[in-house]
C-alpha cells in the first residue's frame, strides 16, 4: 500500500491527512491530523508545524515517517491578516476638569455642589461655606472620619473625594450621610478652591444630574455657552456610578476629530476615503474602487502608518522586496473604542467612535517550493505542490454527505474568509477576503475593555452562565442549570465560561447581557458580512440567488452560534447553509487536506 499525505498550511493551524492507495487502485483514508502553524503562512518555519501534524497522524496508523511514499501541499502565498482600531473622536479635557468612573465600593447617595478643600486644610474652613473635602491616600479611613467628624457640627460639608479604596469605611464611621467617591489615584491633581458637584447612584443605578449637560449646568450655573461645551463631559459620564465635575473658569473642554487619515484604493478605479467617514462608507468605496491591486494609506497619519508597517512585516517574513508586496483588501468595521480622558484624576475612559481594519497582505512571491524542498530534505520523503487551497477546499467539501454540484464553501479561519464555487463543469471561481475570528478578538476586547486577549478569545468561542446560588447557574439562553455538588465557591455571583470540562470565570465585572450582545454584534459584523460579500464575488453574475448551496469549513466554522447566523442570513436567497462534515466523520476540519489526497487520485502530479 502506497501512503499519501495531503498538508493544508493555514493561517491558524496545519492539519494533515494521510491515505492509503492498494495495489488494485482501491483508495481509503487513513488518518488525519492538527497543529498549531509555525511561522506566518506560507514560508519556511512552517516545516515544523507540518513534519508535528504528519508525525502525530502516522503514530495513529503506527506507522513511521519512512513509510510515507508522497507528501501534497497546498499552493498558499503568505498571507497576513492584521488588525488595527483607528479612533475617530476623543474627549479632552483641561486643567483636571473632572472625575467620573466606577469604583465597586462608592458610598451614599444623591448629589451635591460646594467649594474644594483638601482634608489636611478643613481647620482653614469657614462656616457658612458648604464644602468638597478631598483625602490623599497619607489619611487613614480612621483619621478622615474622625476630622470630619470634629468639624462637621461647624462646617457645610456636602460631599469627599477619596484617594483610598475606603469609601464605605469612612462612612459607616461619619455622624453624616454624604456622597463618597474613592479610589481617585490622581487625587493631587484636584484644584482646591475651585466649586465642583459631585454625585453618587444607589447600587444598581447610574448617575443622572452629572451625566446630563443641563444637570451639570443647574449644579453649577452655567450658561448656554458653557452648557454646550460641557457635553463631552455628560457623555462620558454616561452609565457611571459616581461622578465629580469641577468647574475650572479658565478650563479647556472639547471633543476632537483625530486625523485618522485617508486610504487609497488602486483597482479598476483609484479612489480614495478618510477613515473619518465611517466603515459603511469604506467598505462602499472599496467595493467601487472594483479588483484591487493595492491598498495604501495617508503618509504620517494613523492609518497611513498601520499599512505601512504591515507591509513591512510581510517584508521581513518572506524575504520579499517591498515593490512585491500589496495589501489586496480590507474589511473596516464601525465599533466603539475606550479612549482615556485627556485632564482626568482618575484614569477614566469614554467610549468613542471607532474603525477596527482587518487587512489582506499578499506577497508575488510563491515560497511553497522551498518548503516542500526543505521537507524533502529532513524527511527524505517527496513532496510536491499539488493544488490551489480554495479548490482543494472544495473538493473536500464534496465529502460532506447531502451535497452536489454546484457547491460554494466558505473557509473561515483566523485572519481571512475564503470563498470559492464548483461548478458542474469543473470550472472553480474563488475570493480572499481580510477579516475573521482575529478581528471578532479584537472587536470583543476592545468594546468590552478586557486586559487579555485571551480572555475575548475565550469569550469568542463558549457560551456563558452567571453562578447565582453554589448550587445553580442561570445560563445565558435564560435557562437555569443545577448541580448536585456545590459549584466552587471562587465563582459565585461571577460570569463564567462553559469550556468542555472547566468553567472559565471572568475576572472584569461586566453583565453577562452585555458580553452577550458584543460578543454577538462582533461576530455579524465580521463574519456575516464577510461571508455575503465573499459568496456575492464568486456567485455567477454575482448574484447569490444563483448559489444552492453553501458548506462551512475551517476553525470559525466549528463555533457554537456562526454557523446558525449564516444560515438565518442567507435563508432570505433560498442558499442551504451548514456545518461540513468531512469524509462523514471530521466535521468543518480537513477539507483541504483530504481535497490534496482526492485530486491526487484524479490524476494530479
Amino acid at each position: 500500500m502506497r501512503l499519501i499525505a495531503g498538508v493544508d498550511i493555514g493561517n491558524s493551524t496545519t492539519e494533515v491527512c494521510i491515505g492509503g492507495v492498494e495495489e488494485n487502485g482501491s483508495f481509503r483514508f487513513l488518518s488525519g491530523a492538527s497543529r498549531m502553524t509555525t511561522g506566518t503562512k506560507g514560508t519556511l518555519p512552517n516545516v515544523l508545524g507540518i513534519k508535528a501534524a504528519l508525525e502525530e497522524a502516522l503514530y495513529e496508523i503506527g506507522l513511521p515517517m519512512s513509510a510515507l511514499e508522497l507528501v501534497r501541499l497546498n499552493e498558499a502565498a503568505p498571507v497576513i491578516g492584521d488588525t488595527a482600531m483607528e479612533t475617530i473622536t476623543e474627549t479632552i479635557i483641561t486643567e483636571s476638569s473632572m472625575i467620573g468612573h466606577n469604583p465597586s465600593t462608592p458610598a451614599g447617595a444623591g448629589h451635591a455642589v460646594g467649594e474644594l478643600i483638601f482634608l489636611e486644610n478643613i481647620w482653614n474652613g469657614k462656616p457658612g461655606i458648604p464644602y468638597i473635602v478631598a483625602a490623599s491616600g497619607k489619611f487613614s479611613y480612621e483619621e478622615v472620619a474622625q476630622r470630619l467628624n470634629s468639624r462637621i457640627p461647624e462646617l457645610d460639608i456636602r460631599g469627599l473625594i477619596l484617594q483610598a479604596d475606603e469609601a464605605v469605611l469612612v462612612e459607616n464611621r461619619l455622624n453624616r450621610q454624604i456622597p463618597i467617591v474613592d479610589e481617585v489615584k490622581h487625587i493631587h491633581k484636584v484644584p482646591e478652591g475651585k466649586t465642583a458637584a459631585i454625585e453618587v447612584a444607589l447600587p444598581g443605578s447610574s448617575i443622572r444630574m452629572l451625566s446630563n449637560p443641563y444637570g451639570i449646568a443647574t449644579l453649577l450655573q452655567l450658561n448656554a455657552d458653557e452648557t454646550k461645551s460641557v457635553t463631552p463631559i455628560a457623555k462620558s459620564l454616561v452609565g457611571k456610578r459616581s461622578a465629580v465635575v469641577i468647574r475650572t473658569p479658565h478650563g479647556n473642554i472639547r471633543e476632537n476629530i483625530l486625523p485618522a487619515g485617508e486610504i487609497y484604493f488602486h483597482g479598476e478605479k483609484d479612489l480614495h476615503i478618510n477613515i473619518d467617514a465611517g466603515a459603511d462608507e469604506i467598505m462602499n468605496t472599496l467595493e467601487t474602487a472594483g479588483e484591487i491591486r493595492d491598498i495604501d494609506g495617508q503618509r504620517d497619519t494613523n492609518v497611513g502608518n498601520m499599512l505601512s508597517r504591515i507591509k513591512t512585516s510581510m517584508a521581513d517574513v518572506s524575504k520579499a522586496g517591498q515593490e512585491d508586496i500589496r495589501i489586496t483588501d480590507i474589511l473596516a468595521v464601525d465599533t466603539l473604542a475606550p479612549v482615556e480622558i485627556s485632564g482626568s484624576l482618575a484614569g477614566e475612559t469614554c467610549m468613542e467612535k471607532a474603525v477596527g481594519i482587518a487587512a489582506m497582505v499578499k506577497t508575488q512571491q510563491l515560497p511553497m517550493q522551498q518548503i516542500a524542498a526543505r521537507l524533502e530534505q529532513e524527511l527524505h520523503v517527496k513532496a510536491v505542490v499539488a493544488g490551489v487551497e480554495a479548490v482543494m477546499a472544495s473538493l473536500g467539501a464534496m465529502t460532506t454527505p447531502g451535497t452536489r454540484l454546484p457547491l460554494a464553501i466558505l473557509d473561515m479561519g483566523g485572519g481571512s474568509t475564503d470563498a470559492a464555487i464548483l461548478q458542474e463543469d469543473g470550472r472553480v471561481r474563488t475570493t480572499h477576503q481580510a477579516g475573521a475570528g482575529e478581528l471578532v478578538s479584537m472587536l470583543i476586547q476592545t468594546e468590552l475593555g478586557l486586559k487579555s486577549r485571551t480572555t475575548a478569545e475565550q469569550i469568542k468561542k463558549y457560551p456563558m452562565g452567571k453562578v447565582e446560588s453554589l448550587f445553580h447557574m442561570r445560563l445565558e439562553n435564560g435557562a437555569m442549570q443545577f448541580f448536585q455538588e456545590s459549584i466552587d465557591p471562587r465563582y459565585y455571583g461571577h460570569v463564567v465560561l462553559l469550556a468542555p470540562g472547566e468553567m472559565l470565570k471572568i475576572e472584569e465585572d461586566i453583565p453577562m447581557e452585555r458580553i452577550m450582545e458584543v460578543r454577538r454584534d462582533a461576530k455579524r459584523k465580521v463574519f456575516v458580512r464577510n461571508a455575503i460579500r465573499a459568496l456575492r464575488i464568486v456567485a455567477p453574475e454575482h448574484d447569490l440567488r444563483r448559489i444552492p448551496n453553501v458548506v462551512l469549513v475551517g476553525g470559525s466554522a466549528e463555533d457554537f452560534e456562526i454557523p446558525e447566523m449564516l444560515m438565518d442570513a442567507l435563508s432570505e436567497y433560498r442558499i442551504v447553509c451548514g456545518r461540513g462534515n468531512i469524509r462523514g466523520t471530521e466535521g468543518p476540519r480537513n477539507a483541504v487536506a483530504t481535497g490534496l489526497l482526492l485530486s491526487y487520485l484524479g490524476g494530479a502530479v
